[in-house]
C-alpha cells in the first residue's frame, strides 16, 4: 500500500510521464497523521513528514519531492528542484526529467499533467476556490502545449458528502456549471471533481478519473470527516525516453 494508483504514459515524443497518487498507508506518522503524511502544515512531527516525503519520492527513483505552499489561488509555480522556502501557489511546473512534483490534498482535488511533446509536467491543487479562479487553466496557459495534454485528477471529496452554502454553489456554478450538486440528503453541494473536468474539456482535455471519495474511503485522509488529519499527494515525473 501507500499508493492507490500509479501508471506511465508515453507518446511518440521525446518524453513518458510516470505519475501516482497516495493514500495514508506505508508511512511512519502516528495517531491522527497516521501514517503516510506529506502535510507539512497540520501539526505533525517535521521529521516523519520530511521520512513519508522521501518515501514516496523513492517510490519514483527520486531522493526529493518538490512541493510548493498551497493558498486556494492560482498561482503557478516553475521549479527546476526542491525548493528550501516552497513558493506560494496551487500549481507547480517543471521540465526537469526525474525530479518528482507534487501537490497535497485532504478533500480538495489533486490533477496531474503531461506534455510531453514540449517535455513538461504540471501538479494542481483545486477546492472549490481553486475551480472558481480557473487555476487548472492558469496551468494550462503557463504549459502553453503545443500539442496534447495527458491529464489525471486524482480522489477527492464527492458532492454527496460536500454540503455548501447556496452562495458558494452559485459562485462554483458560475464558472463550472458541471459541479452543480445536491448532497445525499438533498442540500446544496459542489461535484469539485466534475467542475475540474468540465474546465479541462473546455481547452480539449479529456482526464482520467482516479480513487473516489476521501470522506468515505478511511485510507484517505479528509479533512472535511476528521479536521486533524494529514495529506495525501498526487505526483507526477517526466521521464527521457531512451
Amino acid at each position: 500500500m501507500g499508493v492507490i494508483a500509479r501508471g506511465i504514459v508515453e507518446g511518440d515524443a521525446a518524453y513518458a510521464a510516470e505519475w501516482l497518487f497516495t493514500d495514508r498507508c506505508d508511512g511512519v506518522s502516528a495517531g491522527d497523521y497516521s501514517s503516510l503524511n506529506v502535510g507539512a502544515s497540520v501539526g505533525d512531527d517535521p521529521d516523519a513528514v520530511a521520512a513519508n516525503r522521501a518515501i514516496i519520492a523513492g517510490y519514483l527513483g527520486a531522493d526529493a519531492l518538490a512541493l510548493v505552499r498551497q493558498v486556494h489561488g492560482r498561482d503557478v509555480a516553475r521549479l527546476a528542484e526542491p525548493a528550501a522556502v516552497p513558493p506560494d501557489a496551487d500549481a507547480v511546473i517543471t521540465d526537469v526529467p526525474g525530479l518528482p512534483i507534487a501537490v497535497q490534498t485532504a478533500d480538495c482535488v489533486p490533477i496531474l499533467l503531461a506534455d510531453l511533446l514540449d517535455g513538461q509536467v504540471s501538479a494542481v491543487h483545486a477546492g472549490w476556490r481553486g475551480v472558481v479562479a480557473d487555476v487548472v487553466g492558469a496551468a494550462l496557459d503557463e504549459l502553453a502545449p503545443r500539442g496534447p495534454v495527458h491529464a489525471w485528477i486524482g480522489p477527492a471529496i464527492c458532492p454527496a458528502c460536500y454540503e455548501v452554502s447556496e452562495e458558494v454553489r452559485a459562485e462554483v456554478c458560475a464558472v463550472a456549471p458541471a459541479a452543480f450538486a445536491r448532497t445525499r440528503t438533498g442540500t446544496p453541494a459542489v461535484d469539485v471533481r466534475a467542475g475540474v473536468a468540465q474546465q479541462l474539456r473546455e481547452r480539449g482535455i479529456d482526464a482520467q478519473l482516479v480513487g473516489g471519495c476521501t470522506f468515505e474511503e478511511p485510507g484517505l485522509y479528509s479533512f472535511r470527516r476528521d479536521a486533524v488529519t494529514g495529506r495525501q499527494a498526487g505526483v507526477i515525473v517526466l521521464r527521457e525516453r531512451p
